[in-house]
């Protein structure tokens, strides 16, 4: 099993889908990864060596993108945010209401019963 910033990526999975366990890492992401580095995007984990996973791990690095523990704590401050402040979205935030301008008349049932 091969860890790569606090995520355990599966080794029976292409790259591309693989990098995408990262946190901060989406398709978009995945696939630019795989090609400035000059990977196939159906190679799988398994066949990658460690020279190779030591490319992916120093290109990620290096493009400095905000990834696992960095970006939770950085969507955390801003909802905390939201709620210091009293916003709007910070008070339906905080009742368990939806955020976004859904209606709650007769849907939104579980927004109002997961708090």
């Amino acid at each position: 099993m091969i860890y790569l910033f606090e995520s355990k990526l599966p080794e029976t999975k292409s790259i591309y889908f693989a990098l995408k366990y990262i946190y901060g890492i989406g398709k978009n992401r995945s696939f630019l990864i795989c090609k400035k580095l000059g990977f196939l995007p159906n190679v799988k984990v398994k066949n990658l060596s460690s020279s190779q996973i030591n490319q992916i791990s120093k290109f990620i690095e290096s493009s400095n993108f905000i990834l696992a523990n960095d970006l939770r704590r950085l969507n955390l401050l801003n909802k905390q945010k939201l709620l210091a402040i009293k916003s709007y979205r910070g008070l339906r935030r905080k009742k368990g209401f939806p955020v976004r301008g859904q209606r709650t008349h007769t849907n939104a049932k579980t927004a109002k019963r997961i708090r």
